[in-house]
């Protein structure tokens, strides 16, 4: 990956919310599940996935500019201090209690404190390493698996549960940094990133979605093909519909924790053809109740 800042197209003084913005924008762009079957804007969805991985998190940001890590989050050659020298018989001496065997006349408990100090830091847990994953919003709603690319290059099949919302933090227990010992690796924390879906708005667990209909459609009734998060359905639209009438279609909103899931709210939208029709026109220049109904009238309390 090249340099992180170029791949989201900031400056390198940006703020952290000029970067999420970048992040996002490029994000809902080339999302795979958005665009299926564009390899080459998968890749370039993974460079900007790892570029945010990095610049999203201020301490690694810190470190990535100081030149202490890479654009893959690896540690850079570095000159030599002492946390270097790990693994040296040096280091290996005051890693265990060996180092404080001198001080040790079966009486002293300051000895024992070392000891033990020295003990955990044998047998340190490995790191929690924080991860974002984006998902679209019927990943949210269905639930599934999505492969996160690491910085590293790397994988995690992570399991989305159903109805996860935007900003959640999911754990892989043990696939974190490695420990030092028996202390065992650290945890995953894979934060979720709903993609907006210009179509949808989720108001909790409900769905809302505005709905363009025809005149025809909206005076005489008739059954229509309405989009939903996870695939097109059938619905009625009653005769005499307004623009701003909101149908519901039960159980086709995310799931609820109690169980059961919420509803999609349809709001009815009449739009006239862009074209001018000389028979429609015909029509309503003749329609004599036309001509006298006043619907800002009837608006007014």
């Amino acid at each position: 990956m090249s340099d992180p800042y170029a791949v989201l197209g900031v400056s390198r003084d940006a703020g952290p919310d000029e970067i999420k913005q970048a992040y996002r924008r490029l994000a809902r762009k080339l999302h795979p599940d958005l665009n299926p079957g564009d390899k080459s804007g998968e890749e370039r969805f993974k460079d900007v996935n790892n570029a945010y991985q990095l610049l999203g998190d201020p301490e690694k940001r810190k470190r990535f500019d100081a030149g202490e890590i890479d654009e893959t989050g690896a540690e850079r050659p570095r000159q030599q201090y002492y946390r270097d020298y790990a693994g040296s018989p040096q280091a290996e001496r005051y890693a265990s209690d060996a180092g404080y065997a001198d001080f040790d006349d079966g009486e002293d408990p300051f000895a024992d404190l070392l000891r033990q100090a020295a003990h955990a830091r044998a047998n340190r847990r490995g790191q929690n390493l924080h991860y974002r994953l984006p998902v679209t919003l019927a990943d949210a709603i269905e639930g599934g698996t999505r492969r996160l690319t690491l910085p590293t290059g790397g994988t995690l099949d992570v399991a989305i549960p159903a109805g996860v919302v935007d900003g959640q933090v999911l754990r892989l227990r043990g696939k974190g940094a490695p420990g030092a010992s028996e202390g065992g690796p650290g945890d995953a924390l894979i934060e979720i990133e709903v993609l907006p879906d210009p179509r949808f708005q989720r108001d909790g667990d409900d769905i809302a979605l505005e709905l363009p209909v025809s005149l025809h459609e909206a005076v005489l009734g008739g059954r229509i093909r309405v989009p939903t998060p996870t695939g097109a359905v059938e619905m009625g639209v009653p005769a005499g519909s307004n623009s701003g009438t909101t149908l519901r279609l039960r159980g086709k909103g995310a799931p609820r924790r109690g169980g059961g899931r919420g509803d999609q709210l349809v709001r009815l939208k009449i739009v006239l053809p862009k074209a001018p029709d000389p028979e429609l026109e015909r029509f309503i220049s003749g329609w004599e109740a036309g001509k006298v109904f006043d619907p800002r009238a009837e608006a007014t309390p």
